[in-house]
């Protein structure tokens, strides 16, 4: 592996100009008032996970268009009262996995909601409306043609819809609810941070999803290899594709965020290219007024997609810690 983007110098100062839809924040509150006629409804049901100090709890909410949508929600057994919430998503083509998989949050103890991915898990389908469109491989052009039948429109509603179910649970402190994720769950974070005004943090490690005119063009790798193998067959289609992600893109989706953020980058990351990171990052809270200037990264310069790994696990922990006690001291 090697370094085959901008040297750290340059992706620090990076701030691509990139353009948006004229109606890319109309766009999202159509998309989130439609979901308001279907109630949440989450429920949370105990299940056992074989772990002596946390409980868990089987969720069902309704996501985008009402659709079901799983979880996991742990719990530290031994707990006093409402506790700050993690809500984390997933990389792509994974599911919520097994009951005691993902441990860390409320290991260390929060409450620690585990999204399913809809089409990518085992157990939440994607009714898709866009059934019968073409798409490559994968679900990076699914529904492309058309921002709102494009399948990232349903992900990132539900993402914003699990934080209103997290924040429905007795044990969870409504107030205290932050976002992560890794490549996928990294840009998924990234959506819900510009989307849910009141988190108080964000945390995208490695994201994807982020500076897509770049992205699809500097690495050959999955999953970003998938738009140009669409474009490569519709080359027709080109400017549509371009269109649609416009909406889509987590740098245009973190210029609105205004949640205290640390992101993480892999400065040998050939699946999501670090000046697409360091793209999101640089314009993180740009539109917010004042501007946003509560945000960090993390550089790792001889990791790839990994990034900082259990390293910048113990990074999170301090930063949340300390981010998640300043809010009880400004109440």
């Amino acid at each position: 592996m090697a370094f085959f983007d901008l040297p750290l110098d340059e992706l620090e100062r990076y701030r691509p100009d990139l353009p948006e839809p004229a109606d890319f924040d109309a766009f999202w509150q159509e998309t989130l008032a439609e979901q308001e006629q279907f109630a949440t409804a989450a429920t949370f049901d105990p299940v056992h996970n074989g772990l002596a100090t946390i409980d868990t709890f089987d969720v069902t909410f309704a996501g985008y268009g009402g659709h079901p949508v799983r979880g996991w929600l742990h719990l530290p057994v031994t707990r006093t009262g409402p506790l700050p919430a993690v809500v984390e998503y997933l990389g792509y083509g994974s599911g919520r996995g097994a009951p005691h998989e993902k441990r860390l949050w409320a290991c260390a103890g929060y409450a620690h909601f585990v999204m399913d991915t809809r089409g990518q898990g085992a157990e939440t389908p994607d009714p898709d409306p866009a059934t019968g469109d073409i798409a490559a491989p994968g679900f990076l052009t699914r529904g492309v043609l058309d921002p709102h039948r494009y399948y990232y429109r349903r992900l990132y509603a539900d993402a914003v819809r699990a934080v209103t179910a997290v924040r429905t649970h007795p044990a969870v402190d409504p107030a205290r609810v932050v976002v992560t994720g890794t490549s996928q769950g990294g840009g998924i974070a990234l959506a819900a941070a510009g989307l849910v005004p009141d988190l108080v943090g964000v945390m995208p490690d490695v994201p994807f999803l982020c500076h897509f005119p770049r992205a699809t063009t500097l690495t050959d790798r999955p999953p970003y290899v998938e738009v140009a193998q669409f474009v490569k067959l519709h080359r027709e289609h080109a400017a549509t594709v371009a269109r649609t992600m416009a909406y889509f893109d987590g740098v245009s989706l973190a210029r609105r965020a205004t949640a205290p953020a640390l992101f993480s980058a892999g400065l040998m990351d050939h699946i999501c290219p670090p000046s697409t990171v360091y793209a999101a990052f640089n314009h993180y809270g740009a539109e917010r007024v004042p501007a946003q200037a509560d945000k960090q990264i993390c550089a790792y310069p001889f990791n790839d997609h990994e990034g900082g790994g259990p390293a910048h696990e113990v990074v999170k922990l301090d930063w949340l810690a300390k981010r998640l006690v300043d809010t009880i001291d400004r109440r």
